[in-house]
């Protein structure tokens, strides 16, 4: 089914630049939320998106004014009646979405599929909420969406796979680079994310590293940013969000470190609140609030674990590892969705190419040594022990994620 008309409900951040994401492919676009000083707001950040454009002499006047005449604002669902497809970016919280869902159900023609922007809820609960399951999907854009090339598309248990399909296909339509990735707590990128962000918070709070010398280390290691920059670019509200999500369905290898939830109640969310792991004022400095309060919960801990780039960056590579057990993502797609959405050092190929490098069993000895010290978080996943069996050891092997010559 070609998109000839879509609709985006939440004028937030997220909601705004995929509405202008959407404009700048050349379809036509409703963006809808409670009330038009929202509605406004939204309108006035995609059309600094396409000023910034223009500055950049990347389009001309004319061309910014006929694209921002694409997104239509809007209060009303009854708009609605003859959209294609309607993106659902609204607050992470399942019920109100189940909500929104079910009013889009009662309002879009029966063609038209439901997508969320959802980054760790259940698709397959808000499907059930609808009478129309099979058109119910995942569609999960990164933020900043305007910049960020990757979505994770998520069938639910009973999303058709027309519907999959035609999300792909307007994914592209977007120049944007789907993945497809079958329906699991925190998907595919967050699900990885949070062992390695959370095992950089253990470190710090065990006194081995410092937030900067942990950030410092990752961004030599290729990152972009390193982790606590980026819990405090993300907010570590969402943060704290998804984390409770994965614990539930993941148990054991997923508790949060203690200084998550310090941070958290003291309501250091980041950029936002202009404070988190650092303070964000003329410029970004350490904040020694933080820093006292780390100490003091880093002398109950005793003597520190050393710090090195590869202890927080296995938990990553074991996640990776279990979701390709699980058929959660191919061993590509997982590669790629590392590169294009969190940064993965591209030179080294993606965790899964990086892991054959380092080699499988050198992995699976150094996650065994984390293992007697630290625990449950560490445990290697089955199928990397069967890889060692197979003598699927990765490059020097010629065989072990991916095949080499």
């Amino acid at each position: 089914m070609y998109i000839y008309k879509a609709a985006v409900v939440g004028a937030g951040a997220m909601g705004s630049e995929i509405a202008q994401t959407i404009s700048y492919s050349g379809i036509p676009v409703f963006l809808k939320d409670i009330d038009e000083t929202l509605i406004h707001t939204g309108l006035d950040r995609a059309r600094q998106i396409y000023e910034r454009r223009l500055e950049k002499g990347k389009m001309t006047r004319e061309e910014v004014e006929a694209k921002m005449a694409l997104i239509r604002p809007t209060t009303s669902y009854s708009d609605f009646k003859e959209v294609d497809i309607v993106i659902e970016a609204v607050v992470e919280d399942i019920d109100v979405k189940k909500k929104v869902f079910q009013e889009l159900d009662r309002t879009c023609p029966k063609s038209c599929i439901l997508a969320s922007n959802t980054s760790s809820l259940s698709i397959s609960e808000l499907g059930v909420s609808t009478g129309r399951p099979d058109k119910v999907v995942g569609m999960h854009f990164f933020y900043p969406a305007h910049v960020m090339k990757l979505i994770e598309v998520i069938p639910g248990l009973d999303t058709s796979e027309e519907t999959v399909m035609d999300v792909v296909t307007f994914s592209e339509s977007l120049r944007k680079l789907p993945i497809r990735v079958n329906e699991c707590a925190g998907f595919l990128v967050n699900r990885l994310l949070m062992p390695y962000l959370n095992e950089a918070a253990y470190v710090l709070q065990e006194g081995g590293a410092t937030s900067p010398e942990i950030d410092q280390a990752m961004v030599d290691f290729g990152f972009p940013m390193g982790p606590f920059t980026l819990v405090d670019t993300v907010g570590l509200d969402v943060c704290h969000s998804v984390v409770k999500i994965l614990l539930k369905d993941y148990g054991e290898r997923m508790k949060p470190a203690e200084i998550w939830e310090l941070l958290y109640q003291a309501g250091r969310y980041g950029i936002k609140r202009k404070k988190g792991f650092y303070l964000y004022g003329e410029k970004v400095e350490v904040d020694k609030e933080v820093t006292t309060l780390i100490q003091n919960f880093s002398q109950k801990e005793g003597r520190p674990k050393p710090f090195s780039p590869e202890r927080i960056i296995l938990p990553m590579m074991n996640e990776a590892a279990l979701c390709l057990q699980e058929g959660i993502s191919s061993a590509v797609d997982i590669d790629l969705a590392m590169i294009a959405g969190l940064g993965f050092p591209q030179p080294k190929g993606g965790v899964l190419h990086y892991a054959d490098q380092v080699g499988i069993d050198r992995i699976v000895q150094q996650l065994e040594e984390w293992y007697l010290h630290l625990g449950e978080r560490f445990w290697p996943a089955p199928l990397l022990r069967r890889m060692i069996r197979a003598n699927h050891l990765g490059v020097k092997t010629k065989r072990g994620f991916f095949t080499y010559a």
